[in-house]
């Protein structure tokens, strides 16, 4: 990996697993970024992930950490990029990505379980907010980063929209060919999906993503995830399944 680094100008990391193998494999994506790019100026840029952040209804950059257990690993990886000397270091914190009818998370909610009139369950009692971004404008901000010498450090990203569980799931439970969407429970969730991933989705989380919109110049313009769901990409994937 270091000789594929040192003949780059520039390294983008966005290729974690997200299994249990992530922390390892990512120390060594880091431990390979600071051996070939330390003392070069160059930038290395990867992807985190706004659960890091915990509950937390106005996240900024300036925001404390506060991870939970699935993603703990995740920060004392990325203060090491930003501690090497003359590397630009940045780390794009995104928030959950949907569209082009892919994603886990939106998959993960039209794969509900369904109650006996056939309703969508929520995860939890769907009162949280999740902050979500089009992947299409998350490829921007890498963009940008990467073409501005400037950028440094965190960005925190997410569309500013933030909807409700509940109103992703009643949007999910359209495409899915549902007749809507109740509440669930924190119990079932956990039982559903296992304490570490049930705790990271029950988390309230909302952001702005100000600063990649002020240094960046950065606007999101594409469909929102309740959007993509009622009419958009997941709509015509369900129905293209029937």
């Amino acid at each position: 990996m270091v000789s594929l680094l040192l003949q780059a100008d520039a390294a983008i990391h966005t290729a974690s697993p997200n299994d249990e193998t992530s922390a390892a494999l990512d120390s060594a994506v880091v431990d390979a970024a600071i051996e070939a790019f330390d003392g070069t100026g160059k930038p290395y840029i990867s992807i985190s992930g706004i659960w890091v952040y915990g509950a937390n209804a106005a996240i900024s950059e300036r925001s404390p950490f506060n991870a939970p257990a699935m993603v703990a690993w995740k920060e004392p990886n990325e203060r090491r990029v930003f501690d090497a000397k003359d590397l630009r270091g940045v780390v794009v914190v995104s928030s959950v990505a949907y569209g082009d009818g892919g994603g886990a998370i939106p998959g993960l909610l039209l794969g509900s379980p369904r109650d006996a009139a056939g309703n969508l369950i929520m995860l939890g009692t769907g009162a949280q907010h999740w902050s979500n971004v089009h992947v299409a404008d998350l490829a921007e901000v890498f963009r940008r980063v990467l073409e501005d010498d400037t950028a440094r450090g965190y960005y925190v990203i997410g569309n500013g929209l933030n909807p409700t569980v509940a109103e992703l799931t009643e949007a999910a439970a359209v495409a899915a060919g549902a007749p809507g969407a109740v509440p669930g429970s924190e119990a079932e969730a956990r039982t559903r999906l296992g304490d570490y991933f049930a705790e990271v989705l029950l988390l309230d989380q909302r952001t702005d993503a100000a600063r990649a919109r002020a240094g960046l110049g950065w606007q999101p313009s594409r469909p929102s995830l309740t959007d993509e769901f009622r009419q958009g990409s997941y709509r015509a994937r369900a129905e293209s399944v029937i």
